[in-house]
């Protein structure tokens, strides 16, 4: 007699692509089936029941003995991190999260390279329900085990390699680039380069697809306009020195961050040019540095990206959270005078 070969136990992943949902959704209708729309629960409980799916054990004890906290990786190393922004982030994410009765838990891995045994620890000493992503990159390992493991998560950030991911909120880098170019083109300048991180930093090469979009609509394209340096400002003075020779008085640069657009102002000083008038120059992430600088930069909405994160952990509402998708938001463009050659001096800000 031929025994016939055991069927490959279903996963949370099988099951929302079956009921075309998020994994989120999945674990709240296990878990918390009072905040799933009827209809929705109907849908996803017909396919655990088809699939035979059932969730871990480590998943079970784990709603069972609740620690009200969302755990935080804090990378204190370097690797990959995008700065300041995610210190404001912390802020937002804590303030909203006290509102719902939720606490945050920062922590730090040691080799955040490999920082899966720290998340594992948080999860077996009951410390943390689940946890909030960020500084999410290529190869991260996080969320397959966190799936693997049916722990709760949803990320600020997109998760690069995998597109089934939905648990994620991000603020369209890409287009709040191409907006910049625009303004700049607007204002008059013809030359206009872009200031970012080097090759393979997801976020990084999100935001040069932005600037390449917008230059070949607007006829602009030169793809030589384009350096690429680590987020340090000695780097960010020298990388944009050399796209400041290329471009010449007149010409303006878009850069990925506030901290690559002050190394470009340092130079631009040094060599007794003034932003705007004489060379056009947007950050990214509107720090308190732009605003006492008069630098133009992108502002991520950082409280709606939090609110939206603790929604798809199934904290607190939201009026249109994401379903089975991820949820990009838009920068605003907020205008100062080193992108105004003359004239107008105001702060405007442009969605």
């Amino acid at each position: 007699m031929t025994s016939r070969p055991m069927r490959p136990r279903a996963t949370i992943n099988d099951v929302a692509r079956a009921a075309s949902v998020s994994r989120q959704t999945v674990s709240n209708v296990v878990n918390s089936p009072d905040r799933v729309a009827p209809g929705t629960l109907e849908r996803v409980e017909r396919e655990i029941a088809r699939l035979g799916f059932r969730p871990s054990r480590a998943a079970q004890q784990l709603k069972q003995e609740r620690a009200g906290a969302w755990g935080l990786e804090i990378n204190s190393h370097g690797f990959g991190r995008l700065g300041a922004i995610l210190d404001t982030f912390l802020i937002s994410l804590t303030t909203a999260s006290r509102r719902h009765g939720s606490h945050i838990v920062p922590f730090t891995a040691p080799d955040p390279a490999r920082p899966v045994s720290s998340y594992e620890d948080l999860v077996a000493r009951r410390i943390a329900d689940g946890f909030v992503l960020t500084d999410t990159r290529h190869d991260d390992p996080r969320p397959a085990w966190l799936d693997a493991n049916h722990v709760p998560y949803a990320a600020f950030g997109r998760v690069w390699d995998d597109p089934s991911v939905t648990s994620w909120v991000d603020v369209d880098g890409a287009a709040g680039v191409d907006a910049a170019v625009r303004h700049l083109a607007h204002q008059g300048y013809e030359r206009i380069g872009f200031l970012g991180w080097p090759e393979g930093s997801p976020v990084g090469d999100d935001r040069r697809s932005g600037w390449a979009r917008a230059t070949e609509a607007l006829g602009l394209a030169h793809p030589e306009w384009s350096a690429g340096t680590q987020q340090v400002l000695q780097s960010a003075t020298a990388a944009a020195a050399s796209l400041i020779d290329a471009l010449g008085r007149g010409g303006a640069i878009v850069c990925a961050s506030d901290t690559l657009a002050l190394g470009a102002w340092q130079v631009l000083t040094e060599r007794g040019l003034r932003c705007g008038p004489d060379f056009g120059l947007v950050g990214f992430d509107d720090t308190d540095l732009a605003e006492a600088l008069g630098l133009t930069s992108l502002h991520q909405p950082l409280d709606e990206v939090a609110d939206h994160v603790l929604h798809l952990l199934g904290i607190g509402a939201v009026p249109h959270a994401p379903a089975a998708h991820g949820l990009l938001l838009s920068p605003e463009l907020v205008i100062r005078s080193s992108s105004t050659p003359a004239g107008d001096r105001t702060n405007r800000k442009e969605k």
